[in-house]
């Protein structure tokens, strides 16, 4: 008799780190993949534009995923300019 074992499902997780401010909320849309952070999009109203809140963001993540010994997948544009400026999250990023 054979004992067959099916595979486990990957499991993925989608969700958002958010900034509430006056109001209004900016956000980065990620997902997780088993090891793996991909940060998809990033949206700051126009009323909380040049506040800091994306790099903010971007921090949040990052510090996030390596707190939790993560890869990171960078999707978003604003990701990736943010850690063109900040290369300490370099060893982060899934290549």
């Amino acid at each position: 008799m054979f004992a067959y074992k099916k595979k486990p499902q990957q499991e993925v997780t989608t969700g958002r780190f958010e900034i509430e401010e006056d109001g209004h909320v900016a956000f980065l849309e990620y997902t997780i993949a088993g090891r793996i952070l991909a940060l998809v999009h990033t949206e700051v109203p126009e009323e909380l534009r040049g506040r800091g809140l994306a790099s903010e963001l971007a921090t949040s993540a990052l510090q996030w995923a390596r707190e939790n010994h993560m890869k990171v997948d960078v999707v978003c544009p604003s990701v990736a300019d943010f850690l063109e400026r900040h290369k300490e999250y370099s060893d982060l990023v899934l290549h």
